[in-house]
């Protein structure tokens, strides 16, 4: 009969990358909810089948660990965005689905949104130092970059879209949407944040972002 440390060593050895993505999926929960200061590795430990010993292996430290588990954060909307496949769609198409989607991830990912929030207390210390973060996120402007480019040609948006303050006016609903849940419905109730509510702030999130990038209507 085996027991567990003989187990989890097995599957350290047999799926080191899965024992990996299992860390830093706790990880991300535990830092989401805890910050860096609060989360304790000990409880990252409890909730995975490995050791701190291990983790330290793979990640050096508490700090190696965090800085690990926020790159995987934006790995995944990243790649959630990679898979829409934009550059097969008309660029009205292309525009509505990536706001549509970001929306939606934002909702369904309050931890991204909590870690994104803990990195702007700490003025994005972690963030900062991270090279693959900064390349994920220079691929996200040139994706849109290229569906601007694309509309502009074919006449469907202004002239002169900025991908990056395009990206930011996407980004700021979706964020608030989740970030200020709390605040806003204890101040005015929380219908908005019911599936109807949702459904319908989705659409005219989506509609407030083509609005901006298309040509204005003559008077």
């Amino acid at each position: 009969m085996t027991n567990s440390t003989t187990d989890d060593r097995r599957g350290w050895t047999q799926n080191p990358e899965g024992v990996k993505r299992d860390i830093l999926a706790v990880a991300v929960s535990e830092f989401a909810a805890r910050g860096f200061s609060g989360a304790k590795v000990d409880d990252i430990v409890a909730r995975t089948q490995t050791s701190k010993r291990m983790i330290y292996y793979y990640f050096g430290d508490k700090k190696g660990l965090y800085m690990r588990a926020l790159e995987a954060a934006y790995l995944k909307v990243r790649e959630g965005e990679a898979a829409l496949d934009l550059g097969d769609l008309p660029p009205l198409e292309a525009l509505s689905t990536l706001v549509a989607f970001t929306f939606d991830h934002h909702r369904e990912n309050p931890d991204f949104i909590r870690m994104v929030m803990i990195e702007n207390i700490h003025q994005a210390e972690a963030l900062s130092a991270s090279e693959k973060i900064r390349k994920l996120n220079v691929a996200a402007i040139d994706k849109l970059r290229e569906i601007c480019e694309r509309g502009e040609k074919e006449g469907v948006f202004r002239h002169g879209l900025d991908p990056i303050a395009l990206h930011w006016q996407i980004s700021a609903a979706s964020f608030f949407n989740v970030s200020n849940r709390p605040t806003f419905s204890a101040l005015f109730g929380a219908d908005v944040f019911t599936e109807d509510g949702q459904s319908h702030l989705r659409k005219q999130t989506v509609e407030a972002i083509l609005a901006i990038a298309q040509p204005e209507a003559p008077l």
